[in-house]
């Protein structure tokens, strides 16, 4: 990168697209009612697997306590943090998570879960309706209370208890007044028993997002990643582990296909999503598929008022990108830059935190490297001004 491109990104507020937050121990026990306590989420020592180990309440969850938090940890996953006092402080502590950002030179950062599930799953799975909602407002709120320190520097996006949509909605409200800018969803809740994304069952939830300007977020794994790293038990853990991650990246086309195909962009006109932590490099395919399945299957005739998915999704769908290095000029010049929107991770395995077991470099040196070759305007778009008018931040 010129001279003069590096002072350029130095004069953008860079928003980070996708990081996580890793839960505090007594996150949901600190939280809900007295009587619910036993049975929210909550951390023990595992003495087989040497590691602090979120329970609910006496089942072991996937999630080991520390298992985000591998920013700049000295071991190659799947191996991780003990504790989260093992952790760099920067992962779970928001102050120094702030001075982190501003070593990277982020100026913001959007938050998204880890426990629970990247689209709230694991509440639905609480057998009890009010314990379920009581849980999903905790985090609600103690998210809001976490970043109180400095809430111009992140964006929350809430849990919804998609098991109930007139709830939902109702939390969609309460949140927003709360300052979340977003919302979490699940591509899959009929994983959970509940009508699949196609279904008009949903459509309160997508007005009130519309009508509130809240992008509706779906996270890769946002369905449930329980079989992660099993494959072949001969491939050895490191390698089922590698192939699960590389996989995962793409799961989220079905998110794009069924929201753009089942009608819900040409009804909400106006609504905006986001697919996180996806990538870009397979997403003009994906839309080049559709668009041929489109006119291959008919549908260009049958349902003539419809635009071309193609043309929904660059109208209403952003995707999230940032290790790729070789994919990011021509999915500008297929997707345009007013689509895409940067993110590092932080402070999950694949982030963009250097470390003596990561490939990983700092987001600044990355952007220097390789979006040094944009154009101004689109260097601005992808790092800023997409994420600031989407989630309507500074």
């Amino acid at each position: 990168m010129t001279t003069q491109a590096a002072r350029t990104r130095n004069d953008i507020k860079i928003i980070d697209c996708d990081t996580h937050i890793v839960e505090p121990y007594d996150l949901w026990t600190s939280r809900v009612s007295p009587k619910y306590r036993s049975q929210v989420p909550q951390v023990r020592w595992d003495e087989e697997r040497q590691q602090d180990v979120w329970y609910m309440p006496d089942r072991p969850l996937m999630a080991a306590a520390a298992g985000a938090a591998m920013a700049g940890w000295h071991q190659y996953p799947p191996n991780r943090p003990p504790r989260l006092t093992d952790a760099d402080p920067a992962t779970y502590d928001v102050t120094a998570r702030l001075k982190r950002m501003d070593e990277y030179g982020i100026w913001a950062q959007v938050l998204y879960p880890n426990i629970a599930g990247f689209g709230g799953g694991l509440y639905a799975t609480m057998p009890d309706p009010n314990l379920r909602l009581e849980a999903t407002r905790a985090y609600n709120d103690w998210l809001a209370e976490y970043t109180a320190v400095a809430p111009e520097r992140f964006v929350l996006n809430c849990s919804v208890p998609f098991w109930d949509v007139p709830e939902s909605v109702r939390e969609i409200r309460r949140c927003h007044a709360l300052g979340h800018r977003g919302i979490l969803f699940s591509s899959h809740p009929n994983k959970h028993g509940q009508p699949y994304i196609a279904d008009r069952h949903w459509d309160p939830i997508w007005e009130v997002c519309s009508e509130l300007e809240m992008p509706v977020n779906f996270h890769i794994g946002g369905s449930g990643v329980g079989d992660f790293g099993v494959n072949y038990e001969g491939n050895g853990a490191s390698v089922n582990y590698a192939i699960s991650s590389a996989l995962l990246f793409m799961s989220n086309a079905n998110a794009i296909v069924d929201t753009i195909f089942a009608g819900i962009c040409d009804r909400f006109p106006t609504l905006q999503f986001v697919s996180v932590e996806s990538g870009v490099g397979w997403v003009p395919f994906q839309l080049e598929a559709m668009d041929w399945q489109w006119q291959a299957t008919g549908l260009h005739e049958s349902l003539p008022d419809r635009m071309l998915p193609s043309e929904y999704f660059k109208r209403q769908f952003y995707t999230t990108f940032w290790f790729e290095r070789g994919t990011l000029q021509s999915s500008i010049e297929q997707l345009g830059a007013d689509r895409i929107l940067f993110e590092t991770d932080f402070p999950h395995p694949t982030s963009m935190s250097p470390g003596p077991a990561s490939p990983a470099v700092r987001p600044d040196t990355y952007i220097d490297e390789v979006m040094g070759v944009l154009p101004e305007d689109q260097l601005r778009m992808i790092l800023h001004d997409n994420a600031a008018a989407l989630y309507k931040v500074g």
